[in-house]
């Protein structure tokens, strides 16, 4: 097994593990992609192994999201479930169509940056965790449309990686007086339509890029990053109801605090 495939299976990994949880599993990519020397065209090894994630939480979740399919033409409750995915799915869908040469060619590039937005989104996850309006949404399916539509201006913050896609929508909601468990199970149904509009888009503007004589090395990324995915998703909600989001922020706050001296110091 050559050395590429090794880091290959090393970043699908760690994709699954990182994607559903409050730490940026972008942050985490980049950052190791980094310091291994690991670098893909247009970055589409990084943006195809999602796609695995992605498929870990339709695995998961199938039963419920077709019953809600099938109930949607004569159920409002289920209709107005979709809508409130919709609706939050917005602005991350605008601003990432106006901003995605920025996000990928300056952003993405900066791994201090990214370091830096660990170590600032940790400090702001243990303070929200803590600090939190007392909740008064414990359903994720029957939120509000207004609180649906915050929570998705809150996802947009995570167009500067390091941010983290699940962190910002968990922290919004927390804001918004949705309990711990509802907040993380809301950014699972969000995360389905934005990374999958995230891929497409991204494959598209960089097909001519793309290096398809690596398929191999994305094809152990993605079977890695479905199987870890469904670990952590089966096990997040049970979690963060006895322990909350602290845990990761304090994850955050080491893990780019260490990144960071490594960077600084030429590493």
């Amino acid at each position: 097994m050559s050395d590429t495939t090794l880091v290959a299976a090393a970043l699908g990994l760690i994709e699954g593990l990182t994607e559903f949880i409050p730490v940026s599993s972008t942050g985490h990519l980049l950052l190791t992609g980094h310091f291994l020397g690991f670098n893909s065209p247009g970055r589409s090894f990084e943006v195809v192994i999602q796609l695995g994630a992605v498929l870990a939480l339709l695995f998961v979740y199938f039963t419920q999201l077709t019953q809600v399919l099938i109930d949607a033409p004569h159920s409002r409750r289920a209709r107005r479930f979709l809508a409130t995915v919709i609706v939050a799915f917005l602005p991350a869908l605008f601003i990432g169509v106006l901003a995605h040469d920025f996000i990928k060619h300056v952003l993405f590039e900066t791994p201090v940056l990214v370091a830096v937005m660990l170590i600032l989104g940790g400090i702001v996850l243990v303070f929200v965790d803590r600090f939190a309006p007392p909740p008064h949404h414990d359903d994720a399916t029957d939120l509000p449309i207004w609180v649906a539509l915050r929570i998705g201006l809150f996802q947009c913050l995570a167009m500067i990686p390091g941010t983290s896609r699940s962190g910002a929508t968990i922290v919004g909601a927390l804001l918004m007086g949705v309990d711990k468990r509802a907040a993380a199970e809301f950014s699972f149904f969000l995360s389905i339509p934005t990374m999958m509009g995230a891929v497409a888009y991204d494959l598209f503007q960089n097909r001519a890029v793309l290096d398809l004589s690596a398929m191999g090395d994305i094809a152990i990324g993605f079977a890695l990053a479905f199987v870890s995915g469904i670990a952590v998703v089966r096990w997040l909600l049970g979690f963060v109801s006895r322990n909350g989001y602290a845990p990761f922020g304090w994850w955050r706050i080491i893990i780019g605090s260490v990144a960071l001296a490594l960077l600084l110091t030429g590493y």
